[in-house]
């Protein structure tokens, strides 16, 4: 779809939009549903006091809060879908608004749930599990119940929860300060034209061809960061701060074993990612060498980093035919997968094109019993959007499958696995593309592309990570969290990533103060253990064939039943050893060989 304006909804073919009937077929049927929340919740006084009395009690106590539960994810899909399709619609913004308003009573009124949970003496929750009543609630009553040692009681927990909001100041001092009060001017482009320099303008400048209009859209960035420096380098401190105040508090040996506690992820998980990518860096700095030669650079900065060696393929490809695009590339997965996501993309599971007032970017949302829809801003004539469709039906087709083999409480998949069955696709798409690749153009984008993914995610992410490990390490030592400790820190990660023959920009290391991850810590590394998972198994599906799919559908299936560690286990990949992002990096040097030898014709 092109257009030199932006439609509106009803400008757009209803077939090219997702088809929300599936979920309410009417504004009656969710205001029936909304309605029936408003009358069930209150019901949930009726068991408070009561969760350790009997297992047949406790039993029924569960089977009320799944359907409400259930009830109120259907509510809470609809009206985010709703929104996210025209956010300056009233009604939807009044409908969103109504329900959170509602969820924020509902939250008050279960407050005891938790507690009294836990506070079952072990001899009877033991015996509890052991009834037949609660067969099928074992598996989430155990994980709740490894919470115990980390819970405190019913006004301790009172007490932290009032103060969440003191104690968490730093994400919105963060937010305001970077979003709102901190100003970055004006851009000359190559073209002549003015460009608001902004947090997200920034990197669309570091993409340009011109490299002036690079440098100085690096230079007028960070000075705006560097007039603010002190400030976010307190606002982080108390971030750290606060990660180690809970993490004692409840409990933990250290902020990173209270963050891996809830997937149960060991700690080894997290120190042999980091390892593994440290002993292998000189990949990186020879994709560094590599990138300086390609732009015919006599020293490459950060701020080469960014723009494109190859430019995109002037290739047209419609929506329909990028779903068979798509579909052909994952027929590895059999029938099932295959014939299902076609179905769903070609009966109304995506909202395809931009509208006036629909969310930008693109997303993947389901809820139990529930087709699970996209949303996309596709453009016909950037390849790119088809690699992003093949990215959201990888979460759409992993919801769809939890959904198919789970019950309502071990459905839900964790972030950890989240990312492994979009960004597997990914590379099976990538694949499938190179196989039929006849131009060298294309095949030298698709490398390229390749490589950069794995480049911001695996290598990028892990250094992220490595800061936070070293950073909550110095609070929980009692050190001093200053401007000048977070800056050195970074400084150091830097040339150690980069490499020795990477020119590193003073201004550079400021990075540190402007990542918003690292204002929610630990959540990083999560990003480069999915592409080396979802890596891995790629490359097992198309060594192993049949075997390794059954596998990975079985992945699919298991959705958050078990543990994400022993989900992979299972699928083939071991996460507790160094195998999977070795084999990552593996790939990323074949394809660094391959880039070489497509360029070097060019004289390049």
């Amino acid at each position: 779809m092109s257009s030199t304006s932006i439609p509106s909804r009803d400008e757009i073919a209803e077939s090219d939009t997702w088809d929300l009937t599936k979920l309410y077929a009417s504004e009656e049927g969710y205001q029936g549903d909304l309605e029936r929340l408003k009358h069930e919740y209150p019901r949930y006084e009726s068991f408070r006091g009561k969760l350790g009395q009997s297992a047949d009690l406790l039993a029924k106590f569960l089977e009320f809060d799944r359907s409400v539960d259930i009830l109120a994810e259907r509510l809470g899909h609809y009206t985010s879908l709703r929104n996210a399709e025209d956010s300056s619609n009233p009604k939807n913004l009044a409908r969103k608004a109504e329900l959170a308003n509602l969820m924020t009573k509902v939250r008050e009124v279960t407050s005891f749930v938790t507690p009294e949970i836990l506070a079952v003496p072990d001899d009877r929750f033991d015996s509890f599990l052991q009834d037949t009543a609660l067969a099928e609630w074992r598996n989430s009553l155990r994980r709740l119940r490894r919470f115990r040692p980390h819970t405190l009681s019913e006004n301790e927990e009172k007490i932290l929860a009032a103060g969440a909001q003191v104690v968490r100041g730093h994400h919105e001092t963060f937010s305001q300060l970077t979003n709102v009060d901190m100003s970055f001017g004006i851009i000359t482009d190559g073209k002549g034209r003015e460009v608001p320099l902004s947090q997200t303008t920034y990197i669309s400048l570091l993409h340009n061809q011109d490299r002036e209009v690079r440098r100085r859209a690096f230079e007028q960035f960070y000075k705006e960061f560097s007039d603010h420096r002190y400030t976010l380098a307190s606002s982080l401190a108390s971030s750290i701060r606060g990660d180690v105040f809970y993490a004692r508090i409840r409990n933990y040996p250290s902020a990173l074993e209270a963050s891996l506690f809830g997937d149960d992820v060991p700690v080894a998980v997290y120190d042999n990612l980091i390892e593994a990518v440290r002993v292998n860096v000189s990949a990186l700095h020879d994709y560094y060498d590599l990138r300086k030669q390609l732009l015919g650079l006599d020293e490459i900065h950060q701020f080469d980093t960014f723009v494109p060696l190859f430019p995109e393929i002037a290739k047209t490809i419609p929506f329909d035919e990028a779903i068979d695009l798509v579909t052909a590339a994952l027929e590895p997965l059999g029938d099932e997968y295959v014939g299902t996501l076609r179905n769903g993309l070609k009966s109304r599971w995506a909202d395809r094109y931009e509208t006036k007032g629909k969310r930008s970017g693109a997303f993947s949302s389901s809820s139990y019993g529930n087709p699970p829809y996209i949303l996309m801003n596709y453009r016909s004539d950037v390849l790119s959007d088809v690699f992003t469709l093949a990215h959201e039906a990888g979460h759409s087709m992993h919801s769809w499958f939890s959904q198919k083999f789970q019950p309502y409480q071990d459905y839900g998949y964790p972030i950890f696995l989240a990312e492994v069955a979009s960004t597997f696709n990914e590379e099976l798409l990538t694949q499938y593309l190179l196989q039929r690749a006849e131009d060298d153009r294309l095949r030298a984008y698709l490398i390229d592309r390749q490589i950069e993914d794995i480049r911001s995610v695996l290598f990028r992410q892990t250094m992220f990570a490595e800061f936070e490990k070293q950073t909550h390490a110095i609070e929980e030592a009692g050190g001093p969290l200053t401007l000048d400790v977070f800056t050195e820190r970074y400084r150091a990660l830097l040339e150690g990533y980069f490499g020795p023959r990477f020119v590193l920009d003073d201004p550079l290391k400021l990075e540190c103060l402007r990542i918003p991850h690292f204002y929610s810590a630990f959540y990083v590394y999560k990003y480069a253990t999915g592409i080396s998972a979802a890596i891995a198994l790629a490359q097992r599906v198309i060594r192993e064939g049949a075997p390794a799919v059954d596998d990975y559908l079985n992945f699919l299936r298991s959705g958050g039943s078990k543990y994400p560690i022993e989900t992979l286990q299972l699928a083939g990949v071991d996460m507790q050893t160094p195998d999977p992002v070795e084999e990552t990096i593996g790939l990323f040097r074949r394809r660094l060989r391959e880039l070489r030898e497509l360029a070097a014709p060019a004289g390049t």
